[in-house]
């Protein structure tokens, strides 16, 4: 699956703002996002299935727990995919700091 085609899911998307806080368990987010989403267990796994396979997110065991964790990697390569179209949007920004710089120069 493409990474977009991964990221385009807000369930999963979901998830992974959730374990960019903190590593979670398998129950945990089952949890959450079932009760955000009004999705049962068995299609919240089916999105941590998804976020495994495509490299997203890490699973390790801890006694009976499963513990989630996200993989920097292909949020890496998106990241560098989305570079050359971050000037369409930076011209903006730029904008803005030259107009707070020259209000402090006029204070």
């Amino acid at each position: 699956m493409h990474a977009f085609d991964v990221l385009g899911d807000p369930v999963r998307r979901r998830i992974l703002d959730l374990l960019r806080e903190s590593e979670l368990s398998s129950g945990e987010i089952v949890e959450r996002v079932g009760a955000e989403f009004g999705i049962s267990q068995p299609a919240v796994s089916q999105h941590l299935r998804v976020l495994r396979e495509s490299g997203f997110a890490i699973v390790r065991a801890e006694a009976q727990r499963r513990i989630y964790s996200i993989d920097a990697a292909p949020i890496a390569e998106v990241d560098r995919w989305l570079a050359p179209f971050r000037r369409f949007g930076d011209h903006k920004l730029m904008a803005l700091e030259t107009e707070v710089a020259r209000g402090k120069r006029r204070k």
